[in-house]
């Protein structure tokens, strides 16, 4: 029997009111269960934009903000993956990633920071240190952020550990060749690790100085790097059936990630 797993990435569009974005985020989760989707997974930075300082919107992970997804996830029976903000010991925040749903909870702090187009985002944000991934309707899933994309060693070592799909959350800054690069990074990050990756993305907004607001484009990418399913610019959602059988299909005939491990 195929195996498969059904995904869904809700392309929001986060500002500065954190009241409004959980209730899009909320309302997020629940089309995706409708959907009969495994996995919901909402942009970075879903609790609030990069437009202001995100400092002052930051909550720990039993805050009202994480404790309302916790509460719809568990609702709903899916699994959530949702952008926000952590404090972090040293006055900056945490990049985080809060996955969350029946089978448990773990979290991804962002490891590579956007200090890159005249932006700093190290200036108010501590990396993480760790790769993750978890389990998900018996599916081994792996997470990344956003700038994480142009680092394929991530991507390599995630599929070295057992992902066989990665969701990749982003709120990717607009720009010259930005949108070119963004669905080019996809693909290859998904040759790199031999994995199905779906992108979801901060819906398009006009630039703001250097703030990252997003560009939209979130994506299905197939372990070759094809590409299956994309949205545009605006906010939508994103629901694919992942055929995990054409993982071990891929490995099993280019057998790259075996190659100095």
């Amino acid at each position: 029997m195929s195996r498969h797993i059904r995904i869904a990435a809700a392309q929001i569009s986060s500002g500065p009111d954190m009241a409004e974005n959980l209730e899009a985020v909320l309302s997020a989760i629940e089309k995706a269960a409708e959907a009969g989707a495994a996995l919901a997974i909402l942009p970075e930075a879903a609790s609030f934009w990069f437009g202001g300082d995100v400092r002052e919107q930051a909550e720990p992970l039993d805050g009202p903000f994480a404790s309302a997804i916790r509460a719809k996830a568990k609702e709903c029976g899916i699994t959530a993956s949702v952008g926000m903000f952590e404090p972090a010991s040293d006055g900056r925040v945490y990049n985080t990633l809060l996955i969350t749903g029946p089978e448990g909870e773990t979290a991804y702090r962002k490891v590579h920071l956007f200090d890159a187009f005249g932006a700093k985002e190290s200036d108010t944000v501590a990396p993480g240190k760790d790769y993750v991934t978890t389990e998900i309707a018996g599916v081994r899933i792996g997470f990344a952020t956003c700038f994480d994309l142009r680092f394929a060693d991530q991507f390599a070592a995630l599929g070295r550990q057992g992902a066989e799909v990665i969701a990749v959350s982003a709120s990717w800054g607009d720009g010259p060749a930005k949108a070119e690069q963004w669905d080019l990074l996809l693909r290859a990050r998904a040759m790199d690790a031999q994995s199905w990756l779906v992108a979801c993305g901060q819906a398009w907004r006009p630039p703001q100085g250097t703030a990252p607001l997003g560009i939209g484009r979130s994506a299905v990418v197939d372990p070759v790097g094809m590409v299956r399913a994309q949205l545009p610019g605006s906010v939508g959602m994103l629901v694919h059936d992942i055929d995990l059988d054409m993982v071990q299909d891929i490995r099993a005939r280019i057998p790259v990630l075996s190659h100095g491990s």
